[in-house]
């Protein structure tokens, strides 16, 4: 009796963008979508772009362009193709019917990846949420050509845009689909509750919080490891980690403060996981302080820098300290002094080899000063107890035990 072997499947694809002006833009977004068809696990054979004024409202591109990318198909033997940006019902249906081949764009790989990568429970229903609601714009009007958008397969080993933790989404009607998303959304709410109850928790323990903030692959998770001996996944791909960890850093002086490692920020980040992240995301505007990590060995970091403060600005976040920490200075040949106008410190830091480390930890001592008074006083020893609590949430330099009582220099 021989055992037939399961292949997984490479899909191979085109990547389709629709230049409105700035070819560096494009061309870097089309870098971006390259690497997330290659984390997704697709083979990119193609690439198209076209100039246009505005993007095609039937097509995406003209039809011109359209028949060109019918021939590519042929040429490359494709099984789909990725356009770079969310396409609407109509787009992804004509393009089906024309080409007759799989049709997806970044937004649903996107979501792809992040179903792949949800361990928790917290992260499977938000993956699943964003999803759905992904999908209740587009059951309609598809018909015959919805198994040209997906499988039928639900779990992880299924093509691109049908994995993840939920039912088999493109079976579902829209009755059924909106249950399901209120399903969610109230297993969800009861997740954020919990969320709010810790981060009050957090308020009255009067330990500080910094959020660590980045463009997915920037090395987050690799330096919430070295602070605090956390033990997550590092793995040099997009989102690698898709669920929020939180850990307690003690600083040289014995103070504490949690770190918080959050999702990775990226281009034409999908509304659908904005909303469906957002109580994920928002561990940035409660947090105290904003770490930032900067790639500055990629070639986009700039825009990279300014893709993560958009995401903050459209979080709202609020004017918070800001360390920027220019990482992967290691990977670089020449001495370069990198810049952040919005930041209030920014660092050269290596967390591979922990180049620069020492400084980030010099910074949040001073940060976490600057919110407290300095004081010297004399403490009656019928009073030593509150020495105790200057330990927990003050910073106290020095005792000297005298006859009257203890004098003290702290900050508190």
């Amino acid at each position: 009796m021989s055992l037939q072997e399961n292949k997984k499947v490479i899909e191979k694809v085109i990547l389709v963008a629709v230049c409105e002006g700035d070819e560096v833009e494009t061309s870097d977004s089309l870098l971006e979508l390259k690497e997330l068809c290659k984390t997704a696990g697709a083979e990119v054979v193609g690439e198209i772009t076209q100039n246009l004024d505005r993007r095609n409202p039937g097509t995406y591109v003209g039809t011109g362009k359209v028949e060109e990318i019918r021939e590519l198909i042929y040429e490359t033997g494709a099984t789909g193709i990725v356009c770079d940006d969310e396409l609407s019902p109509a787009q992804m249906r004509n393009l089906a019917d024309i080409l007759d081949t799989k049709v997806m764009d970044r937004t649903l790989i996107i979501l792809d990846i992040f179903a792949s990568r949800a361990g928790t429970s917290e992260g499977k229903i938000q993956v699943e949420l964003a999803q759905l609601r992904y999908e209740m714009t587009r059951l309609t009007g598809f018909g015959v050509n919805m198994s040209r958008v997906g499988g039928t397969s639900a779990g992880g080993g299924g093509a691109i845009g049908t994995r993840g933790p939920g039912e088999k989404k493109l079976e579902l009607d829209k009755r059924l689909i909106a249950g399901r998303i209120t399903q969610l959304k109230k297993e969800l709410a009861d997740v954020v509750q919990h969320r709010e109850i810790t981060r009050a928790r957090r308020e009255r323990n009067g330990v500080p919080v910094a959020a660590i903030v980045g463009y997915t692959n920037a090395g987050k998770s690799s330096l919430l490891n070295k602070l605090t001996d956390a033990d997550i996944l590092e793995w040099d791909a997009l989102f690698a980690t898709l669920d929020p960890t939180t850990r307690e850093m003690i600083l040289d002086n014995d103070q504490k403060i949690l770190l918080t490692d959050t999702v990775g920020f990226i281009r034409k980040l999908p509304h659908h996981l904005v909303d469906a992240f957002r109580s994920t995301l928002e561990e940035a505007k409660y947090a105290d302080f904003i770490i930032h990590v900067v790639d500055v060995s990629n070639p986009q970091m700039d825009r990279q820098m300014e893709i993560v403060y958009e995401t903050l600005d459209r979080l709202k976040v609020g004017d918070k300290p800001v360390i920027t920490l220019f990482n992967k200075c290691d990977k670089l040949t020449d001495e370069l002094d990198f810049h952040d106008p919005r930041a209030d410190k920014t660092i050269h830091v290596s967390v591979r080899t922990g180049q620069g480390l020492d400084d980030v930890k010099k910074e949040l001592e001073t940060l976490l000063r600057s919110g407290k008074q300095y004081v010297e006083r004399l403490v009656p020893y019928q009073e030593a107890g509150i020495i105790a609590k200057i330990r927990e949430s003050g910073e106290l330099l020095s005792e000297e035990y005298r006859e009257d009582g203890i004098f003290i220099k702290a900050y508190i």
